[in-house]
């Protein structure tokens, strides 16, 4: 199986999040990436491709123009008043409840006010690295896609920064720029017609419905941890479906705490057969990992061979796909878990050969 990797995502480096109100130490990590790759280069099944510039026209082409220029200089132009901040939140956020009644807000010229413009929660800061690590993650999904067209039937995109909470103008959930949402765009916009994403990160991701809410031609399923408990709370329900003609292509799927694997497999079924009825040209895997028992930002209870299930089952889809990396925070089990899924997709049965 090809896949796509570089070590720019090390730039993005923060030590810290905010967690109802405290700081707490960041869970999404380098060490996260680096893992799944150094056990992806230690089977010879896996075949690590280098990334391809593809600038910003894809990237704005989902997200709005000004959210890019913003992410640009952020952190330089915070750091400017000698501030010498290691990473940089807002500390006041544009609420809609603010000016209800009032008319839209306007844009903030100052960078303190467009820190809480755009981004709309306190896990996700920006440090000096954040914007090359975000426009590479990109770059690697893009080019996993770059892959597909060429003639692979799948290609794994190891993007770090994840993506799937990024809307279309804004920032968060540890998220900057949302990948799957744009590899599926970049994919509408080089002539296929129908595109579906499946999302199986523990976390729905509300950026991609989001974004693809109105649309006839993307499908959005996603399998999450249900929003009455889960992150990130406003979203997520099985009865949000769409709307005009994006009615009926978005799949919610909420999943009660403690699913383990066959559980977890049935309710993947579902989403398999939805996609499968849409017949799309190319299936987007949105690839969570943090429905791993154990994982500390989850409480599913999938396990290693679940993983590997999993991966066999989405294959069965039998469609060229792009599969991107987005959550997973368990140090210790991250990258036998993306081998194991990766491995059950790609059909491998016996052991790996090492090199």
């Amino acid at each position: 199986m090809i896949f796509v990797a570089s070590d720019h995502h090390r730039a993005h480096d923060p030590s810290i999040e905010v967690s109802w109100g405290s700081p707490a130490p960041m869970f999404e990590v380098p060490r996260r990436a680096d893992a799944i790759r150094e056990k992806l280069e230690a089977d010879t099944r896996f075949l690590r491709v280098e990334m391809a510039d593809h600038g910003l026209p894809a990237i704005e082409a989902v997200h709005d123009p000004r959210l890019v220029t913003f992410l640009t200089d952020a952190w330089t132009r915070f750091q400017a008043d000698a501030r010498h901040q290691r990473e940089v939140f807002p500390d006041v956020m544009a609420h809609p409840a603010v000016l209800e009644g009032m008319g839209a807000a306007y844009y903030p010229t100052t960078i303190e006010g467009q820190l809480g413009y755009w981004c709309w929660e306190t896990n996700t800061p920006l440090v000096a690295g954040t914007y090359p690590a975000a426009r590479a993650s990109v770059d690697i999904a893009l080019t996993a896609l770059d892959r597909v067209d060429a003639g692979e039937p799948v290609a794994y995109a190891l993007c770090r920064p994840p993506g799937h909470h990024a809307p279309r103008a804004a920032y968060g959930g540890y998220c900057y720029f949302n990948n799957a949402a744009i590899v599926a765009q970049a994919a509408i916009d080089r002539g296929r017609s129908r595109v579906a994403v499946l999302d199986v990160d523990f976390h729905h991701g509300n950026g991609t419905q989001q974004i693809f809410w109105h649309r006839p031609d993307v499908m959005y399923a996603s399998l999450h941890g249900d929003p009455a408990r889960a992150y990130p709370y406003f979203c997520g329900t099985a009865d949000e479906v769409g709307v005009d003609a994006g009615i009926g292509t978005t799949l919610n799927v909420p999943i009660a705490a403690g699913t383990g694997d066959d559980e977890y497999l049935d309710h993947l079924t579902q989403a398999v057969q939805a996609i499968d009825d849409f017949d799309p040209e190319l299936v987007v895997v949105s690839l969570g990992l943090d429905t791993s028992a154990g994982d500390p930002l989850g409480d599913l209870l999938v396990t290693g061979d679940g993983m590997a299930r999993c991966g066999r089952l989405v294959a069965e889809l039998n469609r060229r796909t792009v599969i991107v990396q987005e959550g997973g925070y368990d140090l210790a089990t991250v990258a036998i878990d993306a081998h194991q899924w990766l491995s059950g997709f790609a059909g491998f049965s016996s052991p790996p050969a090492t090199g």
